[in-house]
């Protein structure tokens, strides 16, 4: 089996190299050149555990390839994944500009029957606009070729994505046909051997699928964020409540951590989309728009806690950060917590000098040299008057506190993430501002 990924972003290059893990023939797309010619290399555009050593692998093999010529690619290819991006439009919902592009190439060149598969998180009733473009360049050309459109939206977690596509909780997949179906199904049976699912259903709700999945994990993020600042004001410990909801299998323990928000290329952007969707269709999402909020609110909070702590007096004062990146194990920082605090510091009047183990390059391309960029953690600490724990790398759970407090001008810490035992950092001589427990000093 032949299949072409078009796209060659953290979807469709996760998605182009765990195929050909499996022996699947594969070849990526992309219209950047440059990243193609690195990629030809062995060289990653994304930070990925586990990502690079695999494309090599697979390279070397002659399973992966990869091209800018999405024409020379479609004949003799059985499926065809469209993993391009959908960028949210300035009113929130997802240009579908690239989606339309790769369907109208694919029906410009075409000579057999393909299954074309939408692996990009696109609104409900993107699969018929494909179907339309893919027709109107086929009705063009006066040919009558039989084709599939498909859904198959993607669950990838960034920094554990390679484990999450080998081993995948379930396989999400909208048909349109029994040709469809058992095509698919073929291609995804190295991953199902071992039971996980794959769940067949019709494309409009496979459509709707992603978006309630991100959804569902966004709003569990910003109501928790919101019990910990009633937590705050009502003198609980977040903590404390965390682990007494969590423990209802209801519920579960995953996305009740407190913290300073999401971010990151999905939450955000699905969100604004369902809630666009929605709007679009006369309906109003109100607890999405809520959970908006309070996420855009949610950001702004160790900055609050920061000024409150000095009264207001922040010009000129140096602050060290811990993390830029919206999450561990990636250098994403698309709708980063960091960036938020980041300019709120600086129109302060506050000097910024910031670590991060893998997003330092990413930083400097978003930010320049608006902040200092330090070649570790205690390198940020000199002569700091704060510490902010912005990101939950595991290399920040373990400092030596005794060379911190000597760093630190004071020893004061912002921790965002609540990674931080509050009683050891008094004993410690910090005073410390966490989430979600009320400071009596």
């Amino acid at each position: 089996m032949k299949i072409t990924i078009v796209g060659t972003g953290y979807v469709g290059l996760v998605t182009g190299t765990c195929f050909a893990e499996v022996g699947i023939d594969v070849t990526c797309v992309d219209i950047d050149k440059l990243k193609i010619e690195n990629l030809q290399k062995g060289i990653s555009p994304i930070f990925e555990p586990g990502l690079d050593p695999m494309i090599e692998r697979n390279v070397s093999k002659g399973r992966l390839h990869f091209t800018t010529d999405l024409a020379s690619c479609i004949d003799g290819t059985d499926v065809i994944f469209s993993a391009v991006g959908t960028p949210p439009d300035e009113d929130g919902s997802a240009d579908l500009q690239y989606v339309l592009d790769v369907a109208r190439t694919v029906g410009k060149n075409m000579n057999n029957y393909i299954l074309i598969v939408t692996k990009s998180t696109v609104p409900v009733g993107t699969a018929k606009k494909v179907r339309n473009a893919i027709q109107e360049e086929l009705d063009k050309r006066g040919l009558k070729i039989e084709f599939d459109v498909a859904s198959n939206p993607e669950f990838l977690k960034e920094g554990d994505a390679i484990n999450d596509f080998l081993k995948p909780d379930r396989i999400v997949v909208g048909v349109e046909s029994e040709k469809a179906e058992t095509l698919i199904k073929s291609l995804y049976k190295p991953f199902t051997l071992n039971g996980h699912p794959i769940i067949i259903m019709d494309v409009p709700s496979a459509e709707m699928t992603k978006y309630a999945a991100n959804s569902m994990l966004a709003t569990k993020i910003s109501f928790m964020n919101d019990i910990a600042n009633l937590c705050e004001i009502m003198g609980a410990d977040v903590n404390m409540v965390r682990k007494g909801i969590g423990s209802d299998s209801r519920i579960g323990t995953k996305f009740i951590y407190p913290g300073i928000g999401y971010g990151g290329s999905c939450f955000p952007k699905d969100v604004k989309a369902l809630i666009k969707t929605a709007d679009q269709n006369g309906y109003s999402m109100r607890v999405l728009k809520a959970v908006e909020f309070v996420n855009d609110d949610q950001k702004s909070v160790l900055f609050n806690k920061l000024n409150a702590y000095y009264k207001g007096d922040l010009k000129g004062r140096t602050i060290a950060m811990w993390g830029l990146s919206f999450k561990p194990q990636t250098d994403d920082m698309r709708e980063a917590p960091s960036l938020v605090l980041i300019k709120k510091l600086l129109d302060a009047g506050c000097k910024v000098k910031a670590y991060d183990p893998v997003a330092m390059h990413e930083a400097q391309r978003k930010l320049g040299d608006t902040i200092e960029y330090s070649k570790d953690t205690y390198d940020t600490l000199v002569d700091a008057d704060a510490m902010m724990l912005v990101t939950e790398w595991t290399e920040f759970r373990f400092p030596n506190w005794k060379v911190v407090k000597k760093l630190l001008k004071k020893p004061v810490i912002f921790d965002g993430r609540n990674i931080f035992d509050s009683k050891e950092m008094e004993e410690n001589g910090f005073e410390y501002y966490c989430l979600g427990i009320r400071n009596t000093k």
